[in-house]
């Protein structure tokens, strides 16, 4: 008897819980994030590109 499948329907839709609490979790992390970090991506973008030219050029 094959009991690779062999799961109980409350074993799986406890992953799939545990699947969207993680999911919701993220999200809302992301936007607590977007939220303290917005004014300042533009600024992160601009010090990540002087770094890596600076670092082309040999001056780091």
């Amino acid at each position: 008897m094959d009991t690779r499948a062999d799961i109980e329907v409350e074993t799986l839709l406890k992953v799939v819980l545990a699947l969207a609490v993680v999911w919701l979790a993220l999200e809302v992390l992301d936007l607590v994030i977007d939220i303290v970090l917005g004014p300042f991506r533009s600024l992160f973008g601009l010090v990540i590109v002087v770094l890596i030219v600076l670092w082309l050029l040999d001056r780091i």
